[in-house]
């Protein structure tokens, strides 16, 4: 017994040694898929979550781009413009709450999927898009902008991924924002984008009109 306990009592340390060390890595992984910027989720953590997600056919995949970013940042500074990324952030977090998935792709951008339980999406969304538009707190009044979401419901698409829906809203995005609509949603045709996904406007996109349909 005295020799069992001995054993037990050497591995001790080297039992909460590596407990340790697999929670420095667990940390180490959630806090690589956090933006530090915003607290969203970067890119690799929302694609994991939002794969996830979109088993549910009520899924809606929705993409956010601040409009008129660059000039914010010229205008007022970086500072300003970071604080602006973190308001919009906050807010499009709080409109998903933990039920669905928020992240920062890069930049300006933004992407969410949640579950739209009742079919109000459009509603909810022209609401975030007013909601999007109020000046960050702290910040000068002046220092505000829209923002343009785009939206695709996975129903809509049966069989399609999330790289195809995340195409067709950010179609949609791009017709909002070159309409000043505010927010679209994905038409139900076949998907307007080029051999390489990308949206018109954007280096290697062909032209043409957006296959999208109205907020409703």
């Amino acid at each position: 017994m005295s020799t069992l306990l001995a054993a037990l009592a050497a591995s001790a340390p080297l039992v909460a040694g590596w407990s340790v060390h697999a929670w420095l890595l667990r940390s180490r992984l959630h806090t690589a898929r956090r933006d530090p910027l915003t607290g969203l989720r970067t890119r690799d953590g929302f694609t994991r979550r939002a794969r996830v997600l979109l088993k549910d056919p009520r899924a809606v995949v929705v993409l956010a781009d601040v409009d008129r970013f660059k000039h914010i940042n010229d205008t007022y500074g970086h500072a300003a413009g970071d604080a602006l990324l973190k308001a919009t952030a906050d807010r499009l977090a709080h409109y998903v709450g933990t039920a669905g998935v928020a992240g920062r792709l890069g930049g300006d951008e933004f992407a969410a999927v949640i579950i739209d339980k009742h079919g109000t999406v459009g509603d909810l969304l022209a609401v975030l898009h007013g909601v999007l538009a109020r000046p960050a707190d702290g910040l000068d009044p002046a220092v505000r902008t829209t923002v343009s979401l785009g939206w695709a419901r996975a129903a809509d698409h049966p069989g399609e991924e999330l790289p195809d829906l995340l195409r067709r809203a950010d179609e949609a995005m791009y017709a909002a924002k070159q309409g000043r609509a505010g927010v679209r949603r994905a038409g139900l045709g076949s998907l307007f984008a080029t051999l390489t996904g990308r949206r018109s406007g954007r280096r290697g996109a062909r032209t043409g009109a957006p296959d999208v349909g109205m907020a409703a």
